[in-house]
């Protein structure tokens, strides 16, 4: 009897011992997977190929800002020490939008919301590299969180009285979470446009880990939240575009498809909800993950005009 019982024992040690094995292999995998960088992210002719077969438009454009040297590269060291790239269109304006990409892109990728700003709105127009993106420095992807401090920290810097900052699917989130950080008391006017964010990290990654692996939150997701705490010094769950618009009192437009299943539909909901007032909803018909722009140009860009002018 007794012998069984220790048979059970180790039996009963063994699953525990292969478990825990298999749930930090997984942790560590789920981590590297999800906040690794492009691998080819510094590849600007490649991008630029990308943005152009894309969107047509944007090619006559990028054209004549290089005639007149107006599409510039910016670097700067920011606060972390780390060098960080962005693209600068100087229009002379005083007013600025601030364009943000989104995971795995880089500023190049969004050069067809940066035209609707300077050429057909008369904005100055920022597009940050986000840490470990495009031509900016960093080892892992941050979701946003940490990158809150950085594009507030290049709105420090390109500082005019009337700012828009847009973001689109992660950027979409960064906004939104850099949202209730303290402004500049120098702008008068800021608004924000939120395409396509997730609510958080957490939710963002369990939604995949259930798509993509067919599995539950428990124990992989909270293992590498566990990890990515103990390794980049950020949870999932603090990295919250939710709890952020909750303390957010300026304007913010969200924008979503409503056949998003990367960012689903329903999260936008949750968003908008949390807002306090001053808030806008736009349901793109259609659409699928950062698609609205693809699927509806004379319409978003229409809807982007109406919210910076409204009083």
């Amino acid at each position: 009897m007794k012998r069984v019982r220790k048979g059970i024992v180790y039996s009963i040690t063994g699953i525990l011992a292969v478990v825990v094995l298999a749930t930090v292999a997984g942790s560590f995998y789920m981590v590297d997977f999800a906040l690794a960088p492009e691998v080819n992210r510094s590849d600007t002719a490649a991008c630029f190929k990308k943005q152009f077969d894309a969107y047509p438009e944007t090619r006559l454009w990028v054209d004549s800002l290089r005639e007149k040297e107006a599409l510039r590269d910016t670097f700067v060291t920011m606060p972390s020490g780390e060098r960080h790239h962005a693209l600068y269109v100087d229009k002379g304006s005083s007013k600025t939008a601030l364009i943000v990409h989104g995971w795995r892109d880089c500023a190049i990728d969004f050069l067809y919301l940066a035209r609707i700003y300077e050429q057909l709105m008369g904005y100055n127009v920022v597009m940050p590299d986000l840490h470990a993106h495009g031509l900016s420095e960093g080892e892992m992807v941050q979701m946003g969180w940490h990158d809150r401090k950085d594009v507030l920290h290049w709105l420090s810097i390109f500082l005019t009285d009337t700012m828009v900052v847009h973001g689109v699917s992660m950027g979409a989130a960064t906004t939104m979470m850099m949202s209730a950080e303290p402004l500049p008391e120098r702008i008068k006017d800021i608004r924000f446009v939120a395409d396509c964010g997730y609510t958080s990290a957490w939710d963002e990654f369990e939604g995949e880990l259930s798509n993509q692996f067919g599995l539950p939150p428990f124990p992989i997701l909270y293992a590498s939240n566990i990890l990515c705490k103990i390794r980049y010094g950020w949870s999932f769950e603090e990295a919250s575009a939710i709890e952020q618009v909750k303390h957010c009192r300026q304007p913010m437009l969200f924008i979503h498809g409503n056949s998003d299943t990367f960012v689903p539909t329903e999260m936008v909901y949750r968003l908008y909800d949390a807002k306090p007032s001053k808030k806008s909803l736009w349901i793109t018909e259609g659409a699928g993950h950062a698609e609205s722009y693809g699927k509806h140009k004379k319409e978003y860009v229409q809807r982007i005009r109406q919210f910076t002018a409204m009083k």
